[in-house]
């Protein structure tokens, strides 16, 4: 007899993350690879994060502290909110998954972008509801298309920002315009997982928004930036009610000793910050000259990747970049065939990328 399942399981795509180091050095015999398709920060954790996880290898045996208590003090210092506001999750992920455990039911309606981050379709087929994909218009979020499909059956609404893949933003001007269309019945969750990258001043202060939006809630992670994505490690801020309803569906230490004891030193460390940031900027500079060079259309970026047009088959670029150590990110997975989105790395991964990039398009006929 066979065993029956949830009818939402069959309506989820499962997660292509991409390819890991170690499955590429087997599959094409490299010992050299560079990896720039997952949007991590090239230079790892900071020095004083490395350093706590280090110390904290001593209590592997002791449960984590179930509440983030110290975590949780000092993300409430730094972005100055009560403690209270503040879930902490196994990654963003969870957090998104927490919402829709709290808030979904079948047959309830959200609202996303398209493109837009695939974690937003995940949690709504999970939990039975419907998704309402508005296409992005020039890039970017059409905040005024997504007011427009609310209705009675509308209960979140997903705005990435930066969005991922194209790594534009939503203005503050926008952003606030949009809210007060919002039944505050409705849940507007804004991910704000590259935030620290951004240097466009119109960019929102989304945590002053709180005070007058009950309705909102904020997700970020310390796995772009602050270096620390093996870890598994973000955090959500709203209103304690919202909160308070989130923590209902978190399971008992969710969050590893290591990952708090990591997130709090890195808090700690604004230097390593400033550091990334810096490179970022400086990435982004050197690949937007390469690929105005190469005569690549590219989609200018306020998060630390680039999402570029190929006018190939991006999937079998791609493939080629693997063959010659490169891994990045072919954007079919997200609806575009003929897109690649690249993390921006070092100076060297960066010129590395371009060399092999430039060899690959130089030479269509081999694939």
């Amino acid at each position: 007899m066979k065993i029956k399942h949830r009818d939402e399981v069959l309506t989820i795509n499962p997660y292509i993350p991409g390819k890991p180091i170690d499955q590429v050095q087997e599959e094409f015999g490299l010992t050299d690879i560079i990896k720039l398709a997952s949007n991590e920060n090239p230079l790892g954790a900071s020095p004083r994060a490395r350093q706590a996880m280090v110390k904290q290898v001593e209590s592997a045996h002791i449960y984590p502290d179930g509440n983030c208590n110290v975590l949780k003090e000092g993300l409430a210092q730094h972005l100055d909110i009560a403690k209270e506001q503040l879930i902490i999750g196994n990654g963003s992920d969870e957090v998104l998954k927490f919402i829709g455990e709290t808030f979904l039911q079948p047959d309830d309606e959200v609202i996303m972008a398209d493109p837009t981050f695939s974690e937003y379709q995940f949690v709504s087929r999970l939990m039975g509801a419907k998704e309402r994909l508005v296409p992005l218009q020039n890039d970017r979020h059409d905040l005024s298309e997504m007011a427009r499909h609310l209705n009675e059956r509308t209960k979140v609404i997903f705005i990435c920002n930066p969005n991922n893949p194209t790594g534009t933003i939503v203005t503050q001007d926008e952003l606030v315009a949009f809210l007060q269309d919002v039944p505050n019945d409705v849940l507007v969750v804004i991910d704000e997982a590259y935030y620290e990258y951004v240097t466009d001043t119109a960019y929102p202060a989304s945590i002053p928004l709180l005070a007058k939006y009950s309705n909102v809630i904020i997700t970020r992670t310390f796995s772009k930036v602050y270096g620390l994505a093996a870890l598994r490690i973000g955090y959500g801020i709203a209103r304690q009610e919202i909160i308070s309803l989130l923590e209902r569906t978190r399971e008992p230490f969710n969050v590893n000793s290591m990952a708090q004891v990591a997130a709090v030193a890195s808090l700690l460390d604004p230097a390593h910050v400033v550091q990334s940031t810096d490179l970022c900027e400086q990435g982004k500079s050197y690949l937007y000259d390469q690929f105005k060079r190469l005569e690549i259309s590219y989609i200018p970026t306020e998060a630390n990747f680039i999402l570029f047009d190929t006018g190939q088959d991006a999937f079998a670029v791609f493939n080629q970049l693997l063959k010659r150590g490169v891994i990045v990110r072919s954007a079919h997975v997200f609806g575009m065939p003929t897109f690649i989105r690249v993390t921006v790395g070092t100076h060297d991964q960066n010129r590395r990328f371009i060399t092999a990039l430039e060899e690959v398009l130089a030479d269509e006929d081999s694939y």
